[in-house]
């Protein structure tokens, strides 16, 4: 099942700064000049921090199925001074549909909802630049722990490696590489 748009504003909202501040827990990850993509965007809440990160010379691309969420996206990144450095890309539920290079991905409490998880991964090793990073998170709340390992499993038949857990608050996440 897809988040409908209208949900988001519940859990995008400054008050979840307090859980998950963008820059700070995406610094690790992100350089000056990266080309990142956030998968399944909603409305920038993580996309404006990375356009940060990635600095004057990278780019976002921001991927999501919902106009209505590019939408609100656009504007908010127009407001911070953002939309120079990121691309809205509208995805269809069969395939992202980005080609572009990837230095890092970004897929935040979205991978429960893709109905093909097989697909979706071999999409996300494919556009990633060789010693690319994958980060994998999913919310504790919404997704059982055995479901994830199922998760991890096509991960893992996909090429992945899981390099490290890091602690993200509510949230079970995987940084993984492409070898």
């Amino acid at each position: 099942m897809i988040c409908p748009w209208w949900l988001c504003y519940s859990f995008d909202n400054p008050l979840r700064r307090i859980f998950h501040d963008p820059e700070r827990l995406l610094d690790p990850y992100v350089r000056p000049g990266m080309t990142v993509v956030d998968i399944g965007c909603g409305m920038g809440y993580f996309t404006i921090g990375l356009a940060k990160l990635a600095g004057p010379g990278g780019k976002v691309i921001a991927v999501d199925l919902q106009q209505q969420m590019l939408d609100a996206l656009g504007r908010r990144a127009r407001r911070a001074g953002m939309a120079d450095r990121i691309i809205l890309h509208r995805c269809r539920k069969e395939s992202l549909g980005v080609e572009a290079p990837a230095d890092f991905v970004l897929a935040f409490w979205m991978a429960h909802e893709v109905p093909d998880a097989p697909h979706f991964f071999r999409e996300i090793f494919t556009l990633l630049k060789t010693g690319s990073r994958l980060l994998l998170v999913e919310p504790k709340v919404h997704v059982t722990r055995s479901s994830l390992e199922r998760t991890l499993a096509v991960c893992r038949e996909t090429g992945f490696q899981v390099l490290e857990e890091p602690a993200v608050a509510l949230s079970r996440a995987f940084l993984m590489g492409k070898g």
